[in-house]
């Protein structure tokens, strides 16, 4: 389905910053915190659209997490 780190170079934004800022309201959130979070996601992302390609299924369901 996708390469390592294709789906990270399509979807630049996957968070949305102003509502990270409201989950972490008692905590300053440094600029850079806001690409890494991007990154994380992008990789959770990546792995659970391979695993559902690898169960033959092409709906990404919250057990492939």
């Amino acid at each position: 389905m996708w390469a390592t780190g294709e789906l990270c170079n399509e979807m630049s934004d996957l968070i949305v910053k102003a509502a990270v800022k409201d989950a972490l309201s008692e905590q300053n959130v440094s600029a850079d915190f806001y690409d890494a979070l991007n990154e994380e996601v992008s990789e959770l992302l990546e792995d659970a659209a391979q695993r559902a390609e690898a169960n033959d299924r092409k709906t990404v369901q919250p057990r492939d997490l």
